[in-house]
């Protein structure tokens, strides 16, 4: 995976509980950002939200490898909208 090139910890999980888990574990590991897919954030959709209103871990949710479901990008606008009154992206 090209994210262990730049230093990443990478993490594969991919029941609900693993996704959940890891997710804990990091945030109380103190990890300013979480990337995770797309794919595995429709598995602990309830943790991530958890997650919205604490100002860190910043959870980033990103395309897998299968491609991207909009998820993301749909959260970010909605962060720049709330940030700015309007959607300018």
């Amino acid at each position: 995976m090209p994210f262990k090139l730049f230093g990443f910890e990478v993490v594969y999980a991919v029941s609900s509980n693993q996704v959940r888990e890891t997710i804990e574990s990091m945030a109380k590991n103190n990890f300013g950002v979480i990337f995770v897919t797309e794919d595995a954030s429709e598995l602990a959709a309830e943790t991530i939200q958890r997650y919205k209103s604490e100002v860190t871990p910043a959870i980033i949710l990103i395309p897998s490898h299968n491609g991207t479901k909009g998820i993301g990008l749909k959260e970010i606008q909605d962060n720049v909208e709330r940030a700015v009154g309007q959607n300018i992206l």
